[in-house]
């Protein structure tokens, strides 16, 4: 980066720093994704919200595959895009059902996480992703 006021992105640095926020967001979505999948697999009790009448155990299965599967998605690349759409449906939920009633300092960690999805959204996988092996072998035949 020649000069540090440009606002022109670096290409170099833009795959990369995809990658590391595709990653951060996967790892850390994953210590609340893999205690529920825990909760539901061992808890003969699952006390758990019940979103639009789905029932508790069906809404707990949904929210631990945004959280736990989507997020393995995101963390390789994988689907990315796709993988975005229900993890930023479970944020929204989160916040505005789950914490509906709460002050923003306790929804703030599910608006962030949103905004992240969303930017992943936005932006693709990258280059370093598994996504890009995909599309380079489709646009090979």
């Amino acid at each position: 980066m020649k000069n540090i006021n440009s606002t022109k992105p670096n290409p170099n640095l833009t795959d990369i720093m995809i990658l590391i926020i595709r990653v951060f967001a996967g790892l850390s979505m994953l210590t609340h994704g893999i205690p529920k999948l825990e909760t539901l697999v061992t808890s003969n009790q699952i006390q758990f919200m019940n979103f639009l009448g789905m029932g508790s155990i069906f809404s707990m299965v949904l929210v631990v595959l945004a959280e736990f599967l989507c997020s393995l998605f995101i963390i390789f690349g994988l689907f990315t895009r796709v993988a975005c759409i229900p993890l930023m449906i479970a944020m929204l939920v989160a916040c505005f059902v789950a914490h509906g009633s709460d002050t923003y300092k306790e929804q703030e960690l599910s608006v962030l996480y949103f905004f992240i999805y969303f930017v992943i959204l936005i932006l693709g996988s990258g280059k370093f992703s598994l996504d890009q092996l995909i599309t380079k072998k489709e646009e090979a035949y």
